[in-house]
């Protein structure tokens, strides 16, 4: 593979004409904040451990900054954009930049919560810089709908990066922690400062790596039954579990009784457990759903 040469990557006058000539002004609206440093997305690659072989699904590229440095090291790479502006200038900026690489790249104009399949082989790994206002929810859409994504990397803001990757105890573990952890193993990554985007924002960001897990949480109950019980737990997350479950359960009592079946003391907050115990009380709920056939 022949390596691009160094000027294929967008610079900070890049964006600013480039946005400029497509009349766009990023918007507050969808959390739009676009990466003007080259080293910062060539960094974001390489903390990726983006590999040759890898097929990568990029979330909300804007103007294609991390789109390229994407390109320059894995085999394909396909982006889903939400804005028609945005999307409909990408294949051109691709094409101009990095012509040898440009039929390895594929669009996919969607919302991404929409996004059910995508154009060819599967994708290996997620690397995005999510709008903070629906990073949670993109980020778990994706690792539900595409079990062969292996490995993700999301740029997020510092405060969101900090929750995914929460352990049980501490203060900031909750819903995020929990659902992502369903899926893979979380950390975080590095921090990002503000001065690399355009325009800065007023918070920090940080990235967080999730490794796909290879063998899934062991458990009967099925993940819909998991995530209900996750949600009870931290709706009123300052009480106790028998309180924070009484509604999910039925009752006060038979949410204990569920409790101690599941071997988890009913004075416990959901912010004690790891996903493996929500997981056990959810096989003893009393009103377990009827399978559907």
């Amino acid at each position: 593979m022949s390596s691009p040469s160094p000027d294929a990557l967008l610079g900070p006058a890049d964006i600013r004409e480039l946005a400029a000539a497509l009349g766009v002004r990023p918007t507050k609206q969808r959390g739009q904040n676009f990466v003007i440093d080259a080293n910062t997305v060539r960094k974001i690659v390489r903390t990726a451990e983006v590999k040759p072989e890898d097929v990568v699904v990029e979330v909300g590229p804007g103007l294609g900054s991390l789109t390229l440095a994407l390109l320059e090291t894995a085999d394909r790479v396909t982006a889903v954009e939400i804005d028609d502006v945005l999307a409909s200038a990408l294949p051109a900026t691709i094409a101009a930049r990095m012509p040898d690489r440009a039929d390895r790249f594929a669009l996919v104009h969607s919302d991404a919560m929409d996004v059910t399949d995508l154009p060819g082989p599967a994708p290996t790994a997620l690397v995005a810089n999510l709008p903070y206002n629906v990073a949670v929810p993109v980020l778990l859409h994706m690792l539900d709908t595409f079990p062969s994504i292996e490995r993700t990397l999301v740029m997020v803001q510092a405060e969101v990066a900090d929750r995914l990757a929460a352990a049980p105890g501490s203060k900031v573990y909750g819903v995020p922690s929990v659902k992502a952890n369903w899926y893979a193993e979380v950390k975080r990554a590095g921090a990002i400062g503000r001065n690399v985007f355009w325009p800065a924002p007023n918070v920090d960001s940080g990235l967080v790596a999730l490794t796909r897990r290879t063998e899934p949480v062991k458990t009967t109950a099925s993940k819909r039954e998991v995530f209900a019980v996750v949600d009870a737990a931290f709706a009123q997350r300052r009480k106790t579990l028998r309180a924070a479950l009484a509604g999910w359960a039925g009752s006060a009592a038979a949410a204990e009784t569920a409790l101690v079946a599941a071997g988890v003391s009913p004075q416990a907050r959901g912010e004690a457990l790891t996903v493996e115990e929500f997981a056990r009380i959810a096989e003893h709920a009393q009103h377990k759903e009827p399978v559907q056939q």
